[in-house]
């Protein structure tokens, strides 16, 4: 496991800058394709079914904090692993817990459509574990032990962040592989909703002060520390100001491979790792090991 110190004032975009030729293309700076992604063997609707994996957590959880229930079986698959954790979250702030619940029905919706269209391809919803995957999150990032990303409105937007940053990355590597038109048009759109998941929850925890900016900042680091030696990460708080848009010098999203994202999920910075973290069994699918 990782240790870090939470940092108020970190800067990114000019660690960037320095290594902005080792990872952009001279051109038009943009990520190249993953070779994760590109490797031979790895079809369109492997990516799919490794989106639902991630899909499938991010419903829970928003669900769970809003609703105090899950996914439906009918939504889950034939097998569907258990859920461990969560529950509803009191919102102090009305019209933020409206935007979690909209944040959460937009989930379920893209759980729902990866399964319609991978059909009988679709995998099943894995296990899930929020306690075990938040207490360690919690101790990668230096916050309280007794950390509870259900505890208070705060908290939960803190969780939500975690994964709507992996979110954006993810589709945005995938999105510069997929073949099949209708499904870089689905990936392209998807993003898109999950970059307005991620300003929201940024803006609106920036909103709530320096103990908001510290905690937010803190997991931005360890994201970064567990995920590979590129620098693909930024905090809320940079260099004295806001910074909602984490993105290269170009104002270009960054791109993650599968690997760097379960290593994410899995809060498991070595490779070859096929479970841990938020998975205890590991996703379903090809895409399963950093």
């Amino acid at each position: 496991m990782i240790d870090v110190t939470p940092s108020l004032h970190v800067c990114r975009r000019r660690a960037l800058q320095i290594g902005l030729g080792a990872t952009l293309t001279s051109t038009i700076g943009l990520a190249p394709a993953s070779p994760a992604f590109a490797q031979d063997g790895v079809k369109d609707e492997d990516i799919f079914r490794f989106a639902l994996n991630l899909e499938y957590m991010e419903a829970e959880y928003y669900l769970r904090g809003t609703t105090g229930k899950g996914i439906e079986d009918s939504d889950a698959g034939s097998k569907p692993g258990d859920v461990v954790g969560g529950k509803q979250v009191f919102f102090e702030t009305p019209a933020l817990g409206e935007f979690m619940r909209e944040v959460a029905e937009n989930e379920l919706a893209h759980v729902r459509f990866y399964r319609k269209t991978l059909g009988s391809d679709a995998v099943d919803r894995p296990a899930i574990d929020f306690d075990a995957g938040f207490a360690a999150v919690a101790k990668a990032a230096g916050l309280s032990a007794d950390f509870d990303p259900f505890g208070n409105q705060m908290n939960f937007v803190l969780g939500g962040m975690l994964f709507e940053d992996v979110g954006v990355t993810a589709y945005a590597g995938a999105t510069t592989v997929l073949k099949n038109k209708q499904f870089l048009a689905a990936a392209a759109g998807i993003l898109a909703v999950e970059a307005y998941h991620m300003g929201m929850a940024r803006s609106s925890l920036y909103r709530m002060g320096e103990k908001a900016w510290k905690a937010a900042n803190a997991i931005s680091d360890a994201r970064d520390k567990i995920d590979g030696p590129d620098d693909k990460d930024q905090g809320i708080y940079v260099d004295g100001k806001a910074n909602f848009v984490p993105s290269t010098p170009d104002a270009i999203a960054f791109t993650r491979t599968p690997q760097e994202v379960l290593r994410i999920v899995y809060l498991n910075d070595q490779p070859g790792v096929s479970k841990g973290g938020f998975y205890p069994n590991g996703m379903n699918g090809t895409l399963r090991s950093t």
